[in-house]
């Protein structure tokens, strides 16, 4: 628990240093940062459709995988249209490094450890990503058509929040 604690923790000290460092992320970072929160997600939920023996579970990795795979081809396809590069930075890198974290431990457990642990990152993962899309990335998007998307990626992952938070009351 600590773990996912940690690792939610590190998503927003992240989004909060972008936010810090460059006073405002550009669209080119913003969409780069929610590129790589969706990577992450992608990542863990393939790691536990590999893992996991729950119905349940399972079919939560592959809402994940399916929906941010969906989103980010979304991305981009936008940023291609606009003619813009996604561009690295602090915030990035530190969820690259971090999702590469977790799974990692993630990779150490198994059985109904591994999908306790799981559903348990993932209910923090989403507060996270969704209250830094609701408070950096969406008010600091100059493009009109990014905006967009992240408003209805964060409406989706609002979702994907409430329903992780209902398995793992389940999985108690």
């Amino acid at each position: 628990m600590f773990k996912a604690l940690a690792f939610a923790a590190s998503i927003s000290l992240a989004a909060g240093a972008a936010h810090a460092q460059t006073q405002a992320p550009n669209d080119a970072q913003i969409a780069h940062i929610a590129y790589t929160a969706g990577e992450v997600d992608i990542a863990a939920g393939k790691q536990a459709l590999g893992k996991s023996q729950d119905k349940q579970v399972r079919a939560f990795a592959q809402e994940m995988v399916r929906d941010h795979t969906t989103v980010n081809d979304q991305a981009l396809a936008l940023v291609k249209k606009l003619g813009v590069a996604p561009q690295d930075n602090p915030t990035s890198q530190s969820l690259s490094k971090s999702g590469a974290d977790e799974l990692k431990r993630l990779g150490g457990l198994k059985g109904k450890a591994f999908d306790k642990a799981y559903i348990r990152n993932e209910v923090a993962y989403h507060k996270q990503v969704n209250g830094a899309l609701s408070t950096v990335l969406i008010p600091n998007a100059k493009n009109a058509e990014l905006k967009s998307l992240l408003q209805t990626g964060r409406k989706l992952f609002g979702e994907h929040q409430a329903h992780a938070e209902q398995l793992a009351a389940k999985l108690k």
